[in-house]
């Protein structure tokens, strides 16, 4: 099997390790000395969140500085087992390389794949074999992801083991179903008998997960997309709390129909084209 061509130039990761041994010794940082591989892990998902919104903002020298934190963090995390005596960089990246060779046989050996999506089912396929074949092929999403973005890495998980829609109207059918019975748990008690919080949040749920099918099927990620949703809102509110400040107001003071109004003043500015 064909290998890799080998890095070359200056192995600057040793400069980061150095830097740490120097934040990590005697006369270092105190607050780096403490630092363990669970406390550090917190950070990480810290740095790796915003490494993300920079990405989403297209910001070039916000995602150099946050790519920069998320490798410090990655290497502060290598240093800490290293002293444990438990793996080094070396052992990190030879296992790493000798995966990534692995699981793309279609580069580095004789298959033949001409798609993205085969190459998606080709490397789910390698992966379950490199596992406990008694484990579940839902076992590989972590636990502790967003729920958002496991519900998508599972039913992908699920859709590349054959169970999934024939159709995206179809699941699109299902997630209105979902809805509907949601809506009948929350129904007035003289429509239907009162329910449990925790019914109301099974049938939610059910909502939920059934609409990240649809955005699966769609080819939308979920979470990318309420992302920006999520940004397109705080930029109109931050425009309406701007419009109630020109008028000497305050949000929470004024009436529902004055607040649709600036709602839709606020769109209407977000929709208007910028001056060149």
């Amino acid at each position: 099997m064909e290998q890799p061509e080998p890095l070359n130039g200056p192995d600057v990761t040793q400069k980061i390790l150095k830097l740490i041994a120097r934040l990590r010794g005697d006369d270092g940082c105190p607050w780096d000395r403490k630092q363990t591989p669970g406390t550090l892990s917190v950070y990480l998902i810290e740095e790796v969140y915003e490494l993300v919104e920079a990405i989403a903002a297209d910001d070039t020298k916000a995602i150099g500085e946050e790519l920069g934190d998320v490798l410090f963090q990655v290497m502060f995390l290598v240093y800490l087992l290293q002293e444990q005596g438990r793996l080094d960089l070396e052992q990190v990246i030879a296992r790493n390389v000798e995966k990534m060779v692995r699981r793309h046989p279609h580069v580095f050996g004789s298959d033949k794949i001409h798609t993205a999506g085969e190459v998606k089912q080709r490397w789910r396929e390698i992966k379950q074999r490199e596992k406990d074949a008694r484990r579940s092929i839902l076992d590989t999403v972590p636990s502790g992801m967003p729920a958002l973005m496991r519900a998508y890495r599972i039913s992908e998980r699920a859709a590349g083991a054959g169970f999934d829609w024939d159709s995206l109207e179809g699941v699109m059918v299902q997630a209105e179903a979902e809805w509907d019975e949601f809506k009948a748990e929350i129904a007035p008690p003289a429509q239907a008998p009162a329910s449990g919080q925790e019914k109301k949040e099974m049938e939610f749920g059910d909502v939920l997960f059934t609409l990240v099918n649809v955005a699966r099927l769609a080819g939308v990620h979920p979470e990318t997309a309420l992302a920006r949703a999520t940004e397109k809102f705080i930029s109109r509110f931050k425009q309406m709390e701007r419009f109630a400040a020109q008028q000497g107001a305050q949000l929470d003071k004024m009436p529902r129909d004055a607040l649709e109004g600036l709602w839709h003043d606020a769109k209407r500015v977000e929709s208007r084209p910028e001056k060149k």
